[in-house]
């Protein structure tokens, strides 16, 4: 057994959208990605009273990545250009794939507006390879009963698999290239090891609580950044802790990113412009 290195921890910037509390890991001035990690947006915990506005993200359009939506309080309503719907509440989890281009909309419901409540909402970006920049668009809205969970510790570590495999248990989702992404939930003093291959990336943000780390005390609102370098995550929670761990073979490919758009040439980030503007990713019916 050979502990993974940690390389740098990246606290997150604060961010706000509207009235929403945001902070943000990454992309910042000290970290730009972990291939092919691109993107995470913290938002909240934070309560909103009744008759509020709810989330502020309306129509707007992606090309060339995915998305995947950690509800931990509130909900969110999800509406697409390919026709899809749902109203995904806590313990849920959202994955779309944007492929060669949609819009859609993420919002409260009319019944979070209506009477407020407790939110907590987290939005990871995940690369698409070249090859699959312009597979068509997907999406799947999962409600916590839906979600493959496991138990280690005894019952003090939780975990909800959305992608790959842990133990035998596989994960909710399929995705578009070999990755594992879990929310793990540990009460304090509940602690688990991974083996995980040195040559994958690692992607390990405490949403909540501090967690111990391959030796390495790490508070909420930090996201910790390995080096290449050992195999295996031995992690103890030192109080009541939420934990977002991904890993993956990084694509190493050039990543142009421009607002909504991530894709592997400037050219391509144009052309997405040009598709959106002539009405290629599908219409609009609010």
């Amino acid at each position: 057994m050979t502990l993974r290195s940690i390389k740098k921890i990246h606290g997150s910037e604060y961010r706000p959208i509207a009235d929403l509390i945001t902070y943000s890991p990454m992309p910042t001035r000290s970290l730009d990605m972990i291939d092919p990690f691109l993107f995470l947006n913290h938002h909240g915990f934070q309560t909103y009273p009744a008759n509020n506005r709810g989330l502020p993200f309306g129509p707007h359009p992606h090309r060339g990545m995915e998305t995947v939506t950690f509800i931990l309080e509130g909900d969110i309503m999800h509406k697409d250009s390919s026709g899809h719907e749902s109203v995904i509440e806590a313990g849920g989890v959202q994955y779309m794939t944007a492929g060669k281009g949609l819009i859609h909309a993420e919002v409260s419901s009319s019944e979070f507006k209506k009477k407020g409540g407790d939110l907590e909402i987290l939005q990871l970006w995940l690369n698409l390879p070249a090859a699959k920049k312009m597979v068509s668009p997907q999406y799947v809205g999962l409600q916590k009963e839906e979600i493959p969970t496991l138990e280690l510790d005894e019952g003090k570590v939780k975990i909800q698999q959305l992608f790959g495999e842990w133990s035998g248990v596989s994960g909710a989702f399929e995705g578009n290239f070999p990755v594992s992404l879990s929310t793990i939930y540990l009460d304090q003093g509940g602690e688990f090891e991974k083996e995980i291959p040195a040559a994958e990336n690692i992607f390990f943000y405490i949403v909540r609580g501090k967690v111990n780390v391959n030796g390495q005390s790490v508070p909420f609102r930090n996201l910790v950044e390995f080096s290449n370098e050992g195999s295996t995550l031995k992690v103890q929670a030192e109080e009541d802790s939420v934990v977002i761990l991904g890993h993956a073979l990084p694509f190493n490919e050039p990543v142009v990113a421009q607002g909504p758009f991530v894709m592997n040439t400037e050219q391509q980030i144009y052309e997405a412009y040009q598709d959106y503007q002539n009405g290629k990713f599908g219409s609009w019916n609010g």
